[in-house]
């Protein structure tokens, strides 16, 4: 699978799904947008912050945001506030676990 590295703006949408190898149809229908409407965001139309954000996360972070669930971000609030130390250590070793999958595939 192809990824986009963090640093791509989002407001270049057609510029990410071309990187991820993706059809239009393909590439809006994951953040909720039609393929017309797709389209016309990636003419120049301006793009609503809320789309732009899904489509940072589902198509930049690479976020499978049907998995994500309000517990998850509730956690994430309470270790980064009260368990920082603990927060920094499980995000190290999720990270080194992502890059070690990404190896393997």
């Amino acid at each position: 699978m192809n990824t986009v590295k963090t640093n791509d703006k989002t407001s270049e949408p057609r510029e990410i799904r071309h990187k991820l190898g993706l059809n239009q149809q393909q590439f809006w229908s994951k953040i909720g947008v039609t393929q017309s409407g797709g389209s016309r965001y990636e003419s120049g139309r301006n793009m609503p912050r809320p789309v732009r954000e899904l489509l940072r996360l589902v198509h930049v972070e690479q976020i499978d945001i049907q998995r994500l669930r309000r517990d998850d971000v509730d956690i994430l609030d309470y270790l980064k506030s009260e368990e920082p130390g603990l927060y920094k250590t499980l995000k190290k070793a999720a990270k080194e676990a992502a890059k070690a999958r990404r190896k393997a595939g």
